[in-house]
């Protein structure tokens, strides 16, 4: 995309006076600087001095997630991509194993530019390229021995897809058989609760380590953290030196982040249970609109995000976004990809956050209409 297209996809976002999809609309720098001043968290003294190298707020946030997802310590990570590998080497050193069995739809297959072999020298192996958890059985009948079981909890390429809680424990038993340890990519873990219908220590207990995520669905500027036995994590933390993690002052992302925990984490099971009306609702008007083919996925999502799928191109729908945006201040979906098979197929992700609670089924269904007269002019 070019710097025109993200500057008009930005003014539009910005000018837009609702949104279904996507949270916040576009924020400038002075927006954020201004929210950053307006930040504050309790029991945290916004007169102390600021982090150096890992101090202080830093401190702060590491004892609170850890806290927070019932394990001994956990260190604050500049990205998640890094926290992630640190995780990773950590495990085959005390595994005495470079095999890790992985998903070939997770983030580390993904979009981490095979780190963990690039970097580490690690070695995946994948049981299943079916969209969803691997099975207990798939786990149990690995053909060679590994040391670590890395499970993404929600899967998002597939839809932000969860297993069930029955299942989720079968697949960690299996692993626990094979004398392998388990390690959690929790980016989007905090959402999960309501569908496994369980609180976050209990579903992180079920595993060796957690990563998660702090801007993803918190709302933070960035950063993320590795929470585990105290033993790993202080390895966990001269692994973040070697990797070039141990900056120097932190103090805004890390604000950002106390504040997601203290008021964002809470409003989650809300915008999971507004989802679930989202999802319906899209669905439905499609049915209505006489849309031949469409798709809502999960039907029912199993957290606040879930996929839309429709038979045009991803240029016409973004531009139709776009648009819809531009000249009806409305913003009921974003950017569209093809991921190429099907033919003809694009697909969105929708992200149910603040901005949407304040929509009912019956305005989804007239942005529904108003989207596709915009596609059908269009096309």
């Amino acid at each position: 995309m070019s710097q025109d297209d993200k500057l008009r996809h930005f003014a539009a976002q910005r000018a837009a006076r609702r949104a279904l999809s996507g949270g916040p609309l576009a924020v400038s720098i002075e927006d954020a600087l201004a929210r950053m001043g307006a930040i504050a968290v309790g029991g945290v003294d916004l007169g102390q001095p600021v982090d150096v190298y890992g101090t202080g707020v830093v401190e702060e946030l590491e004892r609170r997630t850890a806290e927070v997802l019932g394990k001994e310590d956990a260190a604050y990570f500049p990205t998640g991509t890094m926290a992630q590998q640190v995780a990773l080497r950590c495990w085959a050193g005390r595994t005495g194993s470079e095999v890790v069995v992985s998903h070939p739809l997770h983030h580390l297959e993904v979009h981490e530019r095979d780190a963990y072999a690039v970097v580490s020298g690690l070695r995946a192996v994948h049981v299943t390229d079916a969209p969803r958890t691997p099975s207990a059985a798939e786990v149990a009948g690995v053909g060679e021995p590994f040391g670590t079981l890395m499970l993404e909890l929600p899967m998002r390429e597939p839809g932000f897809v969860l297993p069930s809680w029955e299942e989720l424990t079968e697949t960690v038993g299996a692993a626990r058989e094979r004398d392998a340890v388990v390690h959690f990519d929790g980016a989007r873990l905090w959402e999960t609760t309501e569908h496994f219908r369980r609180p976050l220590p209990e579903i992180a207990g079920l595993a060796d380590s957690v990563y998660v995520s702090f801007y993803k669905s918190l709302g933070a500027v960035s950063g993320a953290a590795l929470a585990g036995p105290a033993t790993l994590i202080d390895e966990a933390r001269t692994w973040r030196h070697r990797y070039g993690g141990q900056l120097f002052q932190q103090w805004p992302a890390v604000l950002t982040a106390l504040y997601g925990l203290e008021h964002e984490l809470p409003r989650l099971p809300e915008y999971v249970a507004h989802a679930k009306t989202v999802a319906a609702a899209l669905a439905s008007a499609f049915t209505e609109a006489g849309e031949s083919w469409h798709r809502v996925y999960p039907a029912v999502p199993h957290t606040h995000q879930f996929q839309v799928w429709l038979p045009y191109s991803a240029e016409v729908l973004t531009e139709c976004s776009l648009r819809m945006a531009e000249e009806q201040k409305t913003v009921l979906f974003r950017r569209w990809t093809e991921p190429g098979m099907p033919p003809g197929i694009s697909v969105t992700e929708v992200t149910v956050s603040a901005s949407a609670l304040e929509w009912t089924a019956g305005d989804v269904a007239q942005a529904v209409d108003a989207f596709l007269a915009l596609v059908r002019e269009t096309r």
